[in-house]
């Protein structure tokens, strides 16, 4: 049981803070329409999602931005025992400060983890923690490679169970570069986290995206990626590693749909993560 909860733990983390979990690509032609004035020609919208990757583009000066998983599941298995995960809903309000900048607040309003172990089941429902995050891009707009930086906070609104309760932050460093038709995304992450089992012993974490995104149809983006955390908790040290996929589809320029898988590929990653999702700008 131990394990699970760890286990639990690290999903409920994954699920939970979308500077970790969700990112897409931005469509090979946001590079040259980003940076003009939202009244101008806003471009086609840019999101950090559906993949755990995150994107280097902002919202533009002035507009406002959701992205929103419509439904996620999270299942996760420890010998006998398991965890699922129920997100219904997690959307991320953005609103563009300036031309390279925005202001992000994330919270899910509603969250069910269920646990069976020993054939019961128990069940626990509730508001996810609040997520506030900045988006700092240090990259021209016709740069063939971009950079931004994004520092976050998570506060504690969530009851114990579905969180742990403790203020948690870190830094996400977000790097796109043109990789033929695709477009190739690698981010590093720092994050400052609380003990899973001694919430007062502070550690760090280090995730890393590798993430590939490629046009099959002239609205469509298909997205593949590896993803590893390394976890040093000092009640022992928690490597995950998982291949991502992921389809997302302009319905127009300010409307987007998406849908992906996450797969665990060790004991200590979930085993899996389905979501769809949509994100609207205006």
């Amino acid at each position: 049981m131990q394990l699970l909860r760890v286990r639990l733990y690290s999903a409920l983390l994954a699920v939970m803070t979308p500077s970790a979990i969700k990112a897409q690509t931005a469509p090979d032609n946001i590079a040259v329409t980003v940076g003009r004035s939202a009244a101008a020609d806003p471009g086609p919208i840019c999101t950090d999602r559906p993949t755990k990757s995150n994107a280097a583009c902002t919202v533009p000066e002035g507009m406002v931005q959701i992205e929103a998983d419509l439904f996620s599941w999270t299942r996760t298995r420890s010998g006998p025992a398991r965890a699922d995960v129920f997100v219904y809903s997690n959307p991320t309000l953005k609103y563009g400060l300036g031309p390279h900048s925005d202001i992000q607040l994330a919270i899910a309003p509603l969250i069910e983890v269920r646990t069976r172990s020993s054939g019961q089941t128990f069940s626990q429902t509730g508001v996810g923690d609040l997520t506030l995050r900045f988006k700092q891009r240090l990259t021209r707009p016709n740069d063939s490679l971009q950079i931004a930086l994004i520092p976050f906070v998570k506060v504690p609104t969530a009851r114990r169970g579905i969180g742990n309760g403790e203020w948690e932050g870190g830094l996400i460093v977000p790097v796109q570069a043109p990789l033929g038709k695709a477009t190739l995304t690698v981010v590093p992450q720092v994050n400052l986290l609380a003990g899973a089992l001694s919430p007062s012993d502070r550690h760090l974490e280090f995730q890393a995206v590798f993430n590939v995104a490629f046009p099959i149809a002239p609205r469509t983006t298909l997205a593949t990626e590896l993803w590893t955390s390394q976890n040093w908790d000092p009640a022992g040290t928690v490597r995950q590693y998982s291949a991502d996929v992921a389809v997302s589809h302009l319905i127009d320029s300010a409307l987007q749909v998406d849908a992906g898988g996450n797969f665990g590929l060790n004991q200590a990653t979930p085993d899996l993560q389905i979501y769809v999702g949509v994100s609207l700008r205006f």
